[in-house]
C-alpha cells in the first residue's frame, strides 16, 4: 500500500467516522486506530501501524532508511523459512474448534500427524475439514477463531519434524 492509498483510507475513515481499521493483503498487513492515547500529542489523532512482507527486498530496507545488511528480522524470517505454512484452500470463515464451546483441534506447541484436522472453515453453510498435510509441531496460528479468511491465507505455522 503506497503513501496515496493510505492517505485516502484515511481521509475515507473520518468521513465515515470509523475509529479503529484493519486490512490486510497477503503479507501486508495496515491497522489505524482514531484518537490519541492520552499521553499522544492532540496533534497526531491516527496511530497507524503498516507491517512489510518479512521478505522485503533490501531496496525497500534500503529506501525505508535501513541498511542492505542481515539484520535480526531478515534472521528471523530465514529461521521462519524452515516453518511450513498451512493456507487456507477456500474463502469462508475460520473455526477452532468442532463445535462452540468445545476444544480447539489444535493448539500451540502440539503435536500432528499428516491428516490431522486443524480446523474447519465454513463456505456457503458447508463446514469444510482442513487438514495438515505434513507431521510436526504447531507453532502459530496465524488466525483468530471465526475470522474471515481468503483464498491462499496462512493459518498455521509448523515445524515440521526430521
Amino acid at each position: 500500500m503506497n503513501h496515496k492509498e493510505l492517505k485516502e483510507l484515511i481521509d475515507f475513515l473520518i468521513e465515515r467516522d470509523i475509529s479503529e481499521f484493519e486490512l490486510q493483503r497477503g503479507d501486508e498487513k495496515v491497522r489505524i486506530k482514531r484518537g490519541a492515547p492520552a499521553s499522544a500529542s492532540p496533534a497526531a489523532p491516527f496511530v497507524a501501524t503498516f507491517s512489510h512482507p518479512p521478505q522485503a527486498s533490501p531496496q525497500a530496507a534500503h529506501a525505508f532508511g535501513g541498511s542492505s545488511s542481515p539484520s535480526p528480522p531478515q534472521e528471523a524470517a530465514r529461521a521462519a523459512e524452515e516453518l511450513h505454512i498451512v493456507k487456507s484452500p477456500i474463502v469462508g470463515t475460520f473455526y477452532e474448534a468442532p463445535a462452540p464451546g468445545a476444544p480447539p483441534f489444535v493448539k500451540i506447541g502440539d503435536s500432528v500427524e499428516a491428516g490431522q484436522v486443524l480446523c474447519i472453515i465454513e463456505a456457503m453453510k458447508l463446514m469444510n475439514e482442513i487438514e495438515t498435510d505434513i507431521a510436526g509441531e504447531i507453532v502459530q496460528k496465524l488466525v483468530a477463531n471465526n475470522q474471515a479468511v481468503e483464498y491462499g491465507q496462512p493459518l498455521f505455522a509448523i515445524r515440521p519434524r526430521k
